[in-house]
């Protein structure tokens, strides 16, 4: 058997020899707590603001915008409960899609339940929402738009400018669950008029338990977590050092790297997609070419089980997935695909292959093969 092909790199990546390193000091002799007067914690004070200035150029915003979290999860929880909950005066009514990650959908089920009404946009068949619709429903108890930049399961990305446009004309605020899109694609927080943008380390190769929260100057918010004075009173919590450096050594690594990258990329991935399209009854989800993240290939099967055909790739070394990995286990069909109109067997068909900084050329031609294969299986 050939080695192991790693192929869901939109589940979680590999932490970088270059970021490892940037935060083993701080393991173990710089293990100072930030909060501390002491000079001992200086070099730890300043690291953490080194990563908060590569994080803010990363995507346009001032250093001072960049709020730090345990990862993408707690970062939606808190843009869509805090601002529904600071805002809840001038209305209570958000807007947000159906396809989004279960971070956002959950947080506005809760919101839901506590008094609030929600609006779900659908999709159309390429997984974009449509903006005539978006403006028509919001309105004057319109507090929040939440809509994803770039969808995790079949790699769709959002017209966020367009969105953002919206958003600003009706003076509502916009956020976007970015933690698929960070490190991959450009981002320009100011020109796409976001107001709240979330993020995950660990999508560019940084390490788990680490995210970010962009909140632009003046937007109302509540805190979300409660304790200390960390994070300028916004969020409590002992400083996660290590994590912090490693997340800001990882997107300082992504941007320089993502010229080459993309396009790399971008070529792999079309060849995955075509290879993968001459199987019998498959179908692509999501955009093509551009309008798609570079990295993500989406492919249906008829009359296949994609539990099963996972099985079977893993008996090949190729680790993939059928959705989400935050919904690994679920025995229901992608809640993305069935907004995108697919029937539950063909969502239940789905293969998603998601490629990174390790995957070769060699790898894509292996696994077109073995899916024909365990397809024919």
């Amino acid at each position: 058997m050939k080695n192991s092909i790693y192929m869901d790199y939109a589940a979680t990546t590999f932490i970088k020899k270059e970021v490892l390193e940037a935060m083993y000091p701080f393991l173990t002799e710089e293990y100072a707590n930030t909060s501390s007067i002491y000079s001992f914690s200086s070099k730890s004070k300043m690291a953490v603001d080194n990563s908060r200035k590569n994080i803010a150029e990363a995507i346009n915003a001032d250093r001072d915008e960049i709020y730090f979290t345990a990862g993408g999860s707690e970062s939606d929880n808190w843009a869509i409960i805090g601002t529904a909950l600071a805002n809840r005066k001038k209305g209570n009514h958000i807007i947000t899609s159906e396809i989004e990650h279960h971070a956002v959908l959950n947080s506005c089920k809760y919101l839901e339940a506590n008094g609030f009404r929600v609006t779900y946009l659908g999709v159309d068949s390429r997984g974009l929402i449509n903006l005539a619709e978006l403006n028509d429903c919001i309105s004057e108890d319109t507090i929040l738009v939440s809509i994803m930049y770039a969808n995790n399961e079949v790699g769709t990305i959002q017209p966020i400018e367009s969105i953002g446009e919206i958003c600003r004309n009706k003076k509502v605020i916009f956020h976007s669950d970015a933690v698929q899109a960070v490190g991959n694609i450009p981002i320009d927080v100011k020109n796409s008029n976001i107001d709240l943008l979330s993020m995950a380390s660990h999508k560019f190769y940084g390490p788990k338990g680490v995210g970010a929260l962009y909140i632009k100057k003046g937007t109302k918010i509540d805190s979300y977590i409660h304790g200390g004075a960390q994070e300028r009173k916004k969020r409590a919590g002992t400083t996660n050092v290590a994590g912090i450096v490693g997340m800001g050594r990882a997107i300082e690594i992504a941007i320089d790297n993502m010229p080459s990258e993309y396009e790399r990329l971008s070529q792999l991935r079309d060849k995955l997609i075509t290879g993968l399209l001459k199987i019998k009854s498959s179908k692509l989800n999501g955009v093509e070419g551009s309008g798609r993240l570079p990295g993500n290939c989406n492919i249906s099967f008829e009359n296949v089980e994609g539990d099963m055909l996972l099985a079977i790739l893993d008996t090949y070394g190729i680790y993939a997935s059928s959705g989400s990995a935050c919904s690994a286990g679920s025995i229901d069909p992608s809640h993305v695909l069935i907004s995108m109109g697919l029937s539950k067997e063909m969502a239940k068909g789905s293969l998603r292959l998601t490629i990174g900084s390790k995957t070769s050329e060699e790898d894509i031609l292996y696994v077109i093969e073995k899916v024909k294969d365990a397809v024919a299986r």
